[in-house]
């Protein structure tokens, strides 16, 4: 495992090398290594939505949010991207507004599996879905 924590800075480096995670918008917004946690933040856009004008968030790119936040939670201590196991999404309420924040926290990051906790909130701070990911953590 890396010694000094990535910052907010090389991981947004690190997110806008994907195309994938380009096409979405999704900016980190911050870290922090003692509590082992980063917020990723993801703009609604139309091709985002659930139903076209319904204002609505498709599940599809709130799972996307999860897996990428939870990835990236992992970067922060491992010094770079690692390939998810798995991962689950369980929704809560219909995702609407202009944004979604998810918040994902490390709950073990062991030498062979990490897995993450990601909760994503709506611009109302209200809970919208919540996950978790099992990531590999052999980087090599």
């Amino acid at each position: 495992m890396s010694t000094t924590p990535l910052t907010r800075e090389e991981i947004q480096v690190s997110m806008d090398r994907s195309p994938y995670i380009r096409f979405h918008r999704m900016r980190c917004e911050s870290v922090d290594p003692a509590t082992q946690t980063v917020v990723v933040r993801m703009p609604l856009r139309p091709e985002l939505e659930r139903g076209g004008g319904s204002g609505q968030w498709h599940g599809g790119a709130i799972a996307a949010l999860i897996d990428t936040a939870g990835d990236y939670a992992l970067a922060l201590v491992l010094g770079g991207g690692v390939p998810t196991i798995n991962f689950r999404t369980d929704f809560l309420r219909p995702g609407s507004g202009e944004a979604l924040v998810a918040t994902a926290t490390i709950r073990r990051a062991g030498r062979t599996i990490g897995v993450v906790d990601v909760d994503v909130h709506d611009q109302e701070s209200r809970l919208v879905a919540v996950g978790r990911g099992c990531y590999s953590t052999q980087l090599g």
